[in-house]
């Protein structure tokens, strides 16, 4: 299926960092300036963080980007494992007031679940619009 690009309103409001973000990202350099901010903006949108760089805009990253003074092609030497892109998803949960999913966290969301949202919905996709909605009111980032 065919997906519709990005138009500028869209850009501007879901892809432009703000001044309390650009400070974040202030301190980072090339490639891992770029990578953060469109983790950080990606996460703004979605309240997760990508699975992968195939789940990022291209028109997206380019505006980003601009933005950062980072040529978009330097995200593909952007590392997504490893401690420093852990670092930058604690920094980014930290700033928007989310925390990691914990044992505790993912019980009571199972609970939520089977007792609010399995009886009225069976298809997945739906549950799991339901478990990201209540994540979010949470502050948790998602559990998977």
């Amino acid at each position: 299926m065919a997906r519709t690009p990005l138009d500028l309103d869209e850009l501007v409001e879901h892809w432009t960092l703000l001044k309390d973000e650009q400070a974040l990202v202030a301190g980072k350099r090339g490639a891992t300036r770029l990578g953060f901010a469109v983790l950080l903006k990606f996460y703004t949108q979605y309240g997760r963080f990508p699975r992968n760089r195939a789940e990022l805009l291209g028109e997206a990253v380019e505006f980003v980007a601009r933005q950062v003074q980072v040529p978009a092609s330097e995200l593909e030497s952007s590392d997504w494992t490893g401690r420093t892109v852990e670092y930058h998803r604690a920094q980014i949960r930290g700033h928007l007031g989310f925390r990691e999913c914990s044992v505790a966290d993912a019980e009571k969301l199972t609970d939520y679940l089977a007792k609010h949202v399995a009886h009225k919905q069976r298809q997945p996709e739906q549950v799991r619009v339901e478990l990201l909605a209540r994540c979010r009111t949470e502050s948790i980032d998602e559990c998977e």
